[in-house]
């Protein structure tokens, strides 16, 4: 019986389904492990918290050592800010209309609030946002490592930089986001090199402009173990502090490091070699295949091959797993990040599951 399945067997009879479980002490071993591998890169940790949006994981993270946090958007950044986060990376191309605008000059006045950019145009509308103080926002230019999502040629940052420096604000370096490095396990380590000779680009077009970056910036936990330039400065990974299916099978963690799970009840037998669960799109989001299912079982190898909103289709392959009715599964998604934002709290234990908190997803639902 691996942890996740000792730990749901003695948590079975105090909990409803379905419902996150977080193993805080594989949770905390996660969070060590990327603090020392940072430490001995002589690399900051900039965690993204869009992957857990909790100010009790968050504060752990910084308890450990990290230099503050990252948010995917102004809302996240607010729920963290006014739980005492002073030290927010906002790494978006932000457009600030409608109350943005406000919501960020705000911010920007009480804590170091970086914001990323990738174009003139939201350059010159942050610093109309920021009115007569635009210094106290710090810009981080975006440049495309190969991903092809946000991100300016790595050549423009020096000039992108320029423009923000004669709008007052202030440049503080360049990040980017080397998401191809999720398609496989060869792919890990090619989009980290990609990353690398980006950033290094990136690099050479600010020390063109006259202007020495205070950070630049790396992610992510499927390409982290290989972004060990000289030139990075910062890491900014999300996943590793739970971990998943998808990170397991891109060599990225072990099954013994996975600290999250979904717990759901077998609600149904009828169909032949086939159960339902009490756990669908609502619960996992929607992230799979068919092919390669929708959420596993731990310890088994069975996983979910459909999902309504609330129903969770697994085949039951051969070897005698047959749970019957009433019985409760833990189900390992594929992408937990997208399972977070279902929940208003997670079930904190640990590996025994002698252990029983709870801790609220403070930035449930902060989407803008």
């Amino acid at each position: 019986m691996n942890r996740i399945q000792r730990a749901l067997e003695a948590l079975v009879d105090r909990i409803d389904t379905p419902a996150p479980i977080v193993l805080a002490d594989v949770m905390q071993e996660n969070i060590d492990r990327m603090q020392a591998f940072a430490s001995g890169q002589n690399l900051d940790v900039r965690p993204h918290v869009k992957t857990h949006k909790c100010v009790e994981i968050g504060r752990r993270q910084v308890k450990a050592g990290a230099v503050g946090i990252t948010a995917g958007n102004v809302g996240e950044a607010e729920v963290f800010a006014a739980a005492g986060f002073d030290d927010i990376f906002l790494a978006y191309p932000i457009w600030p209309s409608g109350t943005k605008g406000p919501r960020i000059r705000k911010l920007a006045e009480t804590i170091r609030l970086r914001v990323g950019v990738d174009n003139v145009a939201a350059i010159n509308a942050l610093a109309d946002a920021m009115g007569a103080e635009p210094e106290r926002l710090q810009v981080v230019i975006e440049v495309d490592c190969g991903a092809r999502r946000s991100g300016a040629p790595a050549e423009a940052a020096g000039d992108l930089a320029l423009a923000a420096r004669k709008r007052g604000l202030v440049p503080a370096g360049v990040f980017t986001y080397p998401g191809h490095g999720s398609a496989g396990p060869d792919a890990r380590k090619r989009a980290a090199e990609d990353q690398d000779a980006a950033l290094t680009i990136a690099v050479r077009s600010l020390a063109a402009a006259g202007i020495t970056p205070e950070v630049v910036s790396a992610g992510s936990t499927p390409t982290v173990e290989f972004a060990t330039n000289s030139v990075i400065t910062e890491i900014r990974p999300g996943e590793y502090v739970f971990n998943d299916l998808n990170n397991t099978r891109l060599g990225a963690c072990t099954e013994d490091q996975i600290a999250l799970f979904v717990a759901g009840t077998v609600v149904s037998d009828w169909v032949p070699d086939q159960v339902i669960l009490d756990i669908g799109t609502k619960a996992l989001g929607r992230e799979g295949s068919p092919e390669r299912g929708y959420g596993a079982i731990a310890g088994t190898p069975a996983v979910l091959s459909k999902l309504n909103e609330y129903h969770g289709f697994l085949p039951l392959p051969g070897g005698g797993f047959r749970p019957g009715v009433g019985t409760v599964l833990p189900v390992v998604p594929n992408h937990v990040c997208p399972v977070v934002v279902n929940f208003e709290e997670y079930i904190v234990t640990d590996s025994t599951g002698s252990a029983l908190e709870r801790w609220p997803v403070d930035a449930r639902g902060f989407l803008n």
